[in-house]
Order: C-alpha cells, then sequence, then structure tokens
C-alpha cells in the first residue's frame, strides 16, 4: 500500500530550466563572466544554489565566489520563478489522489520552494516539503527522503519517489525508496513514465499486489 508519495520540484512538478539558465546566467553577467556552457547547464539544473555556484566559478574565478554567493543572497527570485512551467496533469494527479495518500517534495531547492509553490497556486497541495535547507546532506544523499519517511512513521516501500535525474536516482536508492523515473529513460528505476497521470497506475498496480 502507497502512503506517501513523493516528487521532486524541478523537472518533475516544474519545467524549470529556463529558469535556471536565466538565474544562474544572471549572476554570472553580474561578475563579467560568460554564460553556462550546456555542460554547465545540465550540472545547476539538479544542484543546491550554493552548490552550482561553487562548481561555476571553480571553473571560472573561485576568487569572485564570495562575491557571487553575497550576491544571490541578496537578489529577488520572483522574476524567474515566472519562467518556470508546471508540468502537465500535475494538478490532475494531485486532486486526484486519494486523502489518505499523503503529499511530499523533496527538493535540492532552498529558500525559493516555498514562493514557487505558492506563485503558481501549489500552496498547501503538498502535506510536507523537505528542502536543502530542511536537511544537513542534500540529494544525492538519502536524509531528504528519510526525513519524510520519518515525518510520516512509514517504510520505504511505503512509498513513491519521482524524479528525472541521476541525483534523484541515487536518493531513491540510497533510502530503499521504489523510484519513478519522469521522462528520462536513462536512469535506473523500478518504472518509467511520461506523464504524471501514469503514476495513478503504478499506485494501482503496487496495491493490487
Amino acid at each position: 500500500m502507497i502512503k506517501v508519495l513523493i516528487f521532486d520540484c524541478d523537472g518533475v512538478l516544474f519545467d524549470s530550466k529556463d529558469a535556471n539558465i536565466a538565474y544562474y546566467n544572471h549572476i554570472l553577467s553580474q561578475l563579467h563572466l560568460s554564460p553556462m556552457t550546456q555542460e554547465e547547464i545540465e550540472y545547476v539544473h539538479v544542484s543546491t544554489a550554493e552548490g552550482a555556484l561553487r562548481y561555476l566559478l571553480t571553473r571560472r574565478n573561485p576568487c569572485l565566489l564570495d562575491k557571487a554567493l553575497n550576491y544571490r543572497r541578496g537578489m529577488d527570485y520572483t522574476p524567474f520563478i515566472h519562467l518556470m512551467k508546471m508540468e502537465r496533469h500535475l494538478t490532475d494527479l494531485l486532486r486526484s489522489l486519494p486523502p489518505q495518500i499523503k503529499r511530499a517534495v523533496s527538493t535540492n531547492r532552498t529558500y525559493t520552494i516555498g514562493d514557487v509553490l505558492r506563485i503558481h497556486g501549489l500552496e498547501g497541495e503538498f502535506d510536507l516539503v523537505v528542502s536543502a535547507l530542511d536537511v544537513k546532506k542534500p540529494k544525492p544523499h538519502p536524509e531528504s527522503i528519510q526525513k519524510i519517511l520519518h515525518h510520516f512513521s512509514i517504510s520505504p516501500p511505503e512509498a513513491l519517489f519521482v524524479g528525472d535525474s541521476q541525483v534523484d536516482q541515487d536518493s531513491a536508492v540510497r533510502a530503499r525508496v521504489p523510484f519513478v523515473a519522469y521522462k528520462n529513460r536513462s536512469l535506473k528505476a523500478d518504472y518509467h513514465i511520461g506523464d504524471l497521470l501514469e503514476v495513478k497506475e503504478i499506485i494501482a498496480l503496487r496495491e493490487g499486489r
């Protein structure tokens, strides 16, 4: 029986690649540095904001890292939130779930996750949101997922984690939670889906066992 459905944020709840590209390129431009390469874009998309900036500045000019981190802390992220696109059928899935299945988010976002959910009308849609600020070790460490399991007093097989990246896969494996790979066939997962509504079929399948 599935008791908790856990979602990653970027790439699962939202297509946020355009927002991330604009966000980090803006910071780089303030430091008079060139825009990100495709390799860097893929890295920052699954990283924490601080981890992403450390990665970018180490490659370019480590002496500017503190300046980049300080600039980020004073930034208004709101304009970039509007560049995020909610994934198709997300609200349909959330509102069709039976009340006994709790909904949680495990994300490497930090202080921005609250505004992201609020601006896109998802505030109150999740029973628990665990960000990188809520754990000592963010994904791919399993602490975020383990915190969710502990909160709801459930065992790993009673949850499903929907993610889209290697970071998500590794976190799920280490937490021993069944993993649903969303729009990424290259990942090793218990299930692969291309539409969020397919999660309902997986839940029905597992409950029928």
